[in-house]
């Protein structure tokens, strides 16, 4: 059930190389820079929980830079949740910097240029996760890039918990398990994040990112009903129609279009997961969508693919994996 790879065994000539491709196949394509390239040594183990992937990485001191480049043509958007566990780290990305010590995480957004460095051995666990996975449990998940959270307590400990727990216990769980593991770490690493008050000043001031925290919980909560309105919600939450339109202006999207993502997003990971049988029909149904020719159309228009061939290209890719 694990990968492993490691510079040893490797010409000294080869491990600058080698190392480039590994990380570049296991997380996205990035600049590394050695201290000393020749005697460079790491290792790493990869473990596969569905859409999520979970990695234990061990290197001498080294920098990598993600360019703009790089994500140039790329159409999906992923974040690396990054938890040291020997050496501070160092990472800098849309001009903000912050330094994570073990007892920490930090996001790193795919789709922005940033620079990661250690000028130490270190050991990290580090989780890659889709934006689209992200941004359908937390607003904006790339306000949180400039910060450092605690996984000492809270949802942040429940999650370094069970980054300690996978690896001991994987090889006894079937392909359907550890797809519901990997959703289980996003659940913890969004409860991490909510767990931190600065949650709803990142990007907002603190009465506004409360009340779009509250609209947030009750839409979710409520993503199946077709009925769902802005007078509804508005009342809900105790504030007006206009004043609600007005938050999401702010975010950059619509209400409408916030929902009707919230809605793609649960549909698209129901059709992902083996364990559910309804029928495509019964899942846009489900999630609040009256209209199965309009449901495909605007999941094909957000994935790339319709919902049926989205399905069963999921389902191809887990039985490769097993």
């Amino acid at each position: 059930m694990v990968k492993q790879i490691s510079t040893a065994g490797c010409e000294p000539r080869d491990r600058s190389r080698h190392w480039h491709e590994t990380i570049a196949a296991t997380y996205f394509p990035l600049d590394l820079r050695f201290v000393d390239a020749d005697r460079f040594a790491g290792d790493l183990k990869i473990w596969d929980l569905g859409d999520v992937s979970l990695s234990r990485l061990s290197s001498e001191p080294l920098e990598y830079r993600r360019l703009l480049h790089h994500f140039h043509g790329e159409r999906e958007e992923h974040y690396l949740v990054t938890v040291p566990i020997q050496s501070e780290v160092f990472f800098s990305q849309c001009g903000k910097d912050v330094r994570c010590r073990p007892g920490g995480l930090i996001l790193e957004r795919s789709h922005e240029p940033y620079v990661f460095s250690h000028g130490e051995p270190s050991d990290l666990w580090v989780v890659k996760v889709s934006a689209t996975a992200l941004s359908g449990k937390i607003r904006q998940p790339d306000r949180f890039c400039s910060l450092q959270f605690d996984t000492t307590r809270g949802g942040g400990g429940l999650l370094f918990d069970m980054l300690e727990l996978i690896p001991r216990r994987i090889d006894g769980m079937s392909e359907e398990l550890r797809a519901t593991v990997g959703r289980q770490l996003v659940e913890l690493l969004v409860l991490a994040l909510k767990d931190d008050d600065r949650t709803l000043t990142a990007g907002a001031t603190a009465v506004r990112a409360a009340h779009l925290s509250r609209i947030e919980n009750y839409v979710r909560n409520r993503l199946g009903d077709s009925d769902l309105d802005p007078d509804a919600i508005a009342r809900a939450c105790g504030i007006s129609t206009r004043y609600l339109h007005e938050l999401f202006r702010d975010a950059n999207q619509t209400l409408g279009s916030w929902i009707r993502d919230q809605r793609l997003d649960a549909c698209r990971e129901a059709l992902g997961d083996p364990a559910r049988k309804q029928t495509v029909a019964g899942i846009a149904y489900q999630w609040g969508f009256g209209n199965q020719a309009q449901f495909s159309r605007v999941f094909k228009a957000q994935f790339g693919v319709p919902p049926r061939e989205y399905r069963e290209q999921a389902l191809k890719k887990r039985a490769v994996a097993i």
